[in-house]
């Protein structure tokens, strides 16, 4: 199979689908790789460097999506680049695709076979291509919201730590899981008096057990959200439905009761944001205001730190490229449950029910475009 690989357009997307070091375990299998020039820049990888692993260079984007059969990425496929895909080709990227109408609607009309990052799982029901990079996010989210608590961002001109007879700021995690607990790793360490909501019990106790008293535990209900969103210095919303659109946590109505100044940073924005005053947002332009509280919504954060992620991305990826380049998309999916699930669109037709509840469009299941 040939596998392309182009540079990610997206603003400020420094990331890039395959390393040199993935280039060199897909050639040695017997396939081709085409990386568009300047590719892995970003990342820190040379053409020369792909070049040494057996790939072939491409002079643009065109190029490598009339010459693939595969097309691997990162973030979603932009406006230009979807008008390139193509019957027959597979698409293997994140796609998001339950707050973007747009994108869902040029993927079936290009009849490309496209396989979501975000929606593979795993046997013990994890999501093994998302966890990489909410691990990123999840460190991020409290470095990039000190930040924005600094008082020349439009802050409260809190220091996470706090210091010596002056309190520390409170940091709300709302969700427990893969960022939720990045995030309070990282703001526990900074010093910051942290609390993490969830609706699990179980991850609550398993937080409580693992930070050993260093954060506070509290189970999620709208009560005591609204209670704690009354001291709170930053909230970072770290929820996830799988495929489906972000429930709105807090409402616009909600920020009049926080202090001024406190800062939101919302890492579910990909999947159209968990705070009801939420929108996408680049490292260019990071942060707004509304009504007096920062709001931080970049929509690709781990991209601020592009080496780290495309490393951590493409060791979980590598296993699934090769086997779709092995074996051919309809084959890999038969033999694996886990890849069947990222199933999104084929030949015009949507498979995955819960972008199809959030957009109001017919799907079917992946089995049930198999059986058919």
């Amino acid at each position: 199979m040939r596998i392309g690989c182009p540079k990610e357009i997206k603003p400020q997307e420094f990331r890039v689908g395959l390393t040199p070091a993935a280039v060199a375990e897909v050639v040695g299998r017997g396939h081709e790789v085409l990386v568009e020039t300047g590719a892995g820049q970003g990342s820190g990888f040379t053409d020369l460097d792909y070049q040494a692993a057996g790939a072939g260079i491409a002079p643009d984007a065109a190029a490598v999506f009339a010459g693939a059969e595969m097309i691997v990425k990162v973030k979603e496929p932009q406006a230009a680049e979807r008008a390139m895909l193509r019957r027959g080709q597979v698409l293997f990227t994140y796609l998001h695709l339950a707050p973007d109408p747009a994108q869902t609607r040029d993927l079936l009309a290009s009849g490309v076979t496209s396989i979501a990052y975000e929606t593979v799982t795993d046997a013990r029901g994890g999501l093994p291509l998302l966890a990489p990079m909410s691990e990123v996010a999840g460190r991020l989210a409290p470095q990039v919201g000190s930040w924005a608590l600094q008082k020349a961002n439009g802050g409260r001109g809190v220091l996470m730590g706090g210091v010596p007879g002056v309190r520390p700021a409170n940091v709300l995690i709302i969700g427990g899981g893969v960022v939720g607990a990045a995030a309070a790793r990282v703001a526990v360490g900074m010093g910051a008096n942290v609390t993490v909501m969830d609706r699990s019990v179980a991850r609550l106790s398993y937080l409580d057990d693992i930070f050993m008293g260093k954060l506070t535990t509290q189970y999620a209900s709208s009560a005591a959200t609204a209670e704690l969103l009354t001291t709170a210095d930053m909230v970072i919303g770290a929820v996830l439905v799988p495929g489906a659109a972000a429930p709105k946590l807090v409402t616009r109505a909600q920020l009049a009761t926080m202090p001024p100044g406190a800062v939101l940073v919302d890492v579910a924005i990909d999947q159209g944001g968990c705070f009801e005053t939420s929108r996408p947002t680049t490292h260019h332009d990071p942060i707004y205001e509304v009504d007096g509280i920062i709001h931080y919504c970049v929509a690709n954060m781990p991209g601020a730190v592009a080496r780290t992620s495309t490393q951590a991305l493409g060791n979980a990826t590598l296993p699934f490229v090769l086997a779709l380049a092995d074996h051919g998309w309809r084959r890999a999916i038969q033999h694996d449950p886990h890849l069947r699930a990222g199933l999104a669109t084929h030949e015009g037709r949507l498979t995955s029910p819960p972008v199809g509840a959030a957009l109001g469009l017919a799907s079917l299941t992946p089995e049930e475009l198999l059986a058919s």
